[in-house]
């Protein structure tokens, strides 16, 4: 009998017997590991070189038991036959593609991506002569055309950032697949609590561990989800990169990822109603997020979602002067770059990007865009504070209608 998902949550990829009879996974803090002899040598390269599994260690770069566990437990709630941590969300990102891309190789973007993504596959994938062509949200009728006989990857996101744009998944699939072409999505925004590419026909899922599924803004760790021979090919260039999270992240990771079912549950609730108040305020100009019908990917969002998360994008009523006053007015959220966390978190997301307004706008984020984040606080509570900030736009400063 297949496990419920908060089960799974807890249970997943820690077994039943541990060290000193403890309930907890111990942090395995150490970076070599002793054999007791020759023989325990060539048996541990034998399973290795037979393309097993080896669970014991050889050296910290290569794995450890903490991480071990963690990596079991997202397997188990994606779906996927394997997982692999990595030291951050981007080296999990930039290690997928450079594992799967060589020399001649073209990657369709199919959605938009997190910037920094967007600038490895510019700017260093291409001098590596690995060619690309990226398609804006809502094209996927065009993705089917810019498939090239080399093309060897379709990676996208979704929820994206910060628009929260949601792809069609079994399209992307089905497209891929008639051209034997590898798929990889970045689900940090869905969690695997609102979102199952796997399920959908995604080869490869990436999450930004440090967001929601560690949840407490405590931790940087990136984690791949895919089959075995997948993920083989990938762990080879991790031992390589050596871009391994420590023991100490994957124990901070696997004790918030046991609360993550409780964690985005109430996330998701709360960020639905703060979507409909700020929707329905004078002082808001547009709400962006997949769970109002006013959504341009509303339909495809609650066809292959189970819920729509904790981050709100909306856009104020007036220019960079009065989003900022909104901003500085917030009582409850930390004012920061980042989401996912029990703590409300809320940003200007264009002023992390340059002081220059060219830049900010080449950037496709505008001036008056507020991501916020919702934690675990009382939704009433925050959106009591969301009301207070943006009634406190000076009069003299309203953009005019």
């Amino acid at each position: 009998m297949g496990k419920g998902f908060s089960t799974k949550v807890v249970h997943a990829g820690e077994g039943r017997s541990r060290p000193y009879g403890a309930v907890t996974m111990p942090i395995v803090q150490t970076s070599t590991y002793a054999f007791a002899d020759t023989q325990e040598i060539l048996d541990f390269v034998e399973e290795k070189e037979a393309g097993g599994r080896n669970l014991r260690g050889e050296y910290g770069r290569y794995g450890n038991p903490t991480q071990s566990a963690v990596e079991d437990k997202v397997a188990a709630l994606e779906g996927g036959e394997r997982a692999l941590l990595f030291s951050s969300g981007m080296a999990a990102i930039t290690s997928l593609l450079l594992a799967f891309l060589n020399r001649g190789d073209h990657v369709v973007v199919a959605s938009s991506t997190y910037r920094q993504t967007h600038t490895f596959i510019c700017d260093h994938l291409s001098r590596f002569g690995i060619e690309s062509t990226f398609l804006a949200d809502g094209e996927i009728d065009r993705l089917e055309d810019c498939v090239e006989p080399h093309t060897k990857l379709i990676f996208c996101e979704a929820p994206t950032n910060p628009y929260l744009r949601v792809i069609d998944l079994r399209r992307v699939s089905e497209i891929a697949k008639r051209h034997g072409i590898l798929t990889a999505i970045d689900s940090t925004f869905a969690t695997p609590v609102n979102l199952l590419p796997i399920e959908l026909g995604i080869d490869l899922v990436i999450h930004s561990a440090t967001k929601y599924l560690g949840g407490h803004n405590d931790l940087l760790a990136g984690i791949v989800v895919g089959s075995y021979p997948l993920l083989s090919q990938l762990e080879t260039l991790r031992g390589i990169l050596g871009c391994v999270a420590s023991p100490h992240d994957a124990y901070a990771l696997l004790r918030g990822l046991k609360t993550l079912a409780v964690r985005v549950q109430k996330q998701n609730e709360t960020g639905q109603r703060i979507a409909a108040f700020l929707e329905a305020h004078p002082r808001v100009r547009i709400v962006h997020y997949p769970g109002l019908a006013s959504h341009p990917d509303h339909a495809i969002a609650k066809r292959q979602m189970t819920g729509f998360g904790g981050v709100v994008s909306f856009e104020v009523d007036g220019d960079q002067a009065q989003t900022s006053c909104v901003i500085d007015h917030l009582q409850i959220p930390f004012i920061g770059p980042t989401l996912g966390g029990v703590e409300a978190i809320a940003q200007q997301q264009a002023l992390f990007i340059s002081r220059d307004p060219a830049k900010r706008a080449a950037s496709g984020i505008s001036d008056r865009l507020i991501r916020y984040a919702a934690g675990i606080e009382d939704a009433e509570d925050l959106i009591a504070d969301l009301d207070q900030a943006l009634n406190a736009i000076p009069p003299s400063q309203e953009a005019s209608v």
